[in-house]
């Protein structure tokens, strides 16, 4: 499903579905190097138990940065990650405070 760029704001939680590029052994644990739609950089994470190379793994954060005039979003995942908003599979909207008086002072 694609939303529209419009609708998601900072501080919304997004999840990106990566895919497993291969298994490392790092020390005593397992790392798995994936590549997440539309970035163009190296990511890694700790492996979970059942994961082969192919396989694909949800990424969630929240998110820090909308550009809205190039359709990208900067989601906090360990490290800042700007995506393509075609990358996004889940989206939840934070949950927002109203207010009833405005931010702003007014003049008497």
């Amino acid at each position: 499903m694609a939303w529209e760029i419009s609708d998601i704001t900072i501080g919304d939680e997004v999840t990106i579905t990566a895919t497993i590029l291969k298994l490392l052994d790092h020390d005593d644990s397992r790392v798995a190097s994936i590549s997440i739609p539309s970035y163009g950089f190296p990511y890694s994470i700790r492996a979970p138990k059942k994961a082969k190379p192919g396989g694909q793994v949800e990424l969630t954060g929240e998110v820090t940065r909308v550009d809205e005039d190039n359709g990208l979003i900067t989601v906090k995942l360990g490290i800042p990650v700007t995506v393509d908003v075609s990358a996004i599979t889940r989206w939840t909207p934070a949950v927002r405070e109203h207010r009833g008086k405005p931010l702003r002072d007014t003049p008497d």
